[in-house]
């Protein structure tokens, strides 16, 4: 398995900063945010390429159909502005060549079920669309229950592969998200193993705030996630992401979390070897 961090766990860092201080820790991949990209694709990808570090997971800079409710990541309201958005940051980001870029339904803001679900039904044919052309993998991310009123509201894998089934659209993957799908049962995810696109990696606190993080502990709900993964022939790339606080992880330097967070995953990886 290749060990990854995505960008968002080192928040205040910039990308120049974040690269050469996963690269220092030992990672074999970065997950990029769009948000912490550069203008220049090409700089960025030289920096990549000096680096050795191959991209895993890519969330776009509007990463959601339906506009989300988390303080300074709204973006415009117009469902359709937000999907021309996304369709455009997958272009983008295919030429990082990565695992996948992924997108999510967001909160339904006061529709209804079905009035979101026809917004992320249009936006994910699109998307599909764009990604298809641009030669990457689409990956939709089903989100933790206790954000459904802010990040999304098709919460469950479940729910997430039956709006794919039912657009009929195979070739778009699901990111599992660790985190996220802590109430799911195991072997749920065992049988979706080839469905899986990507996959993030994050416990929950020991006294749980809705959407921060920590690291994945060797006796958490990641490490039997990821065995289950193992045991089903999962062997892609476990990437690091981690929403903190300001006086949290996110108060770390940045050298500092990169190696807190390879040791983590690291262990995790070890002890889930066949």
């Amino acid at each position: 398995m290749r060990l990854s961090l995505s960008t968002i766990s080192t928040l205040n860092a910039s990308f120049g900063e974040d690269v050469d201080a996963y690269a220092a820790a030992g990672f074999d991949a970065i997950g990029l945010w769009e948000m912490k990209l550069p203008e220049d694709d090409e700089a960025n990808r030289d920096a990549l390429r000096t680096a050795r570090l191959a991209v895993s997971n890519c969330i776009p800079t509007v990463p959601s159909f339906l506009q989300l409710a988390i303080p300074g990541m709204e973006g415009p309201a117009d469902p359709e502005e937000r999907a021309d958005a996304i369709c455009a940051s997958v272009r983008r980001l295919a030429r990082y060549e990565p695992d996948c870029v992924l997108c999510l339904s967001g909160p339904l803001g006061g529709r209804t079920e079905a009035e979101g679900r026809e917004i992320v039904v249009d936006g994910l044919r699109r998307a599909a669309e764009a990604a298809r052309e641009a030669g990457v993998r689409l990956a939709f991310e089903p989100i933790h229950p206790s954000q459904h009123d802010s990040a999304g509201f098709i919460g469950s894998l479940a729910e997430a592969l039956g709006v794919l089934d039912d657009l009929a659209l195979g070739d778009v993957g699901i990111l599992v998200d660790t985190y996220n799908l802590v109430g799911e049962a195991p072997a749920v995810l065992g049988a979706a193993v080839g469905r899986i696109a990507g996959v993030h990696v994050a416990d929950e606190l020991a006294q749980p705030a809705p959407g921060v993080r920590t690291l994945p502990a060797p006796d958490g709900h990641s490490a039997t996630l990821v065995e289950t993964l193992r045991a089903a022939g999962w062997d892609g790339t476990l990437d690091v992401e981690i929403f903190s606080t300001s006086d949290g992880f996110w108060s770390l330097p940045v050298e500092e979390a990169a190696r807190r967070a390879f040791a983590s995953v690291a262990a995790l990886r070890d002890q889930t070897e066949p």
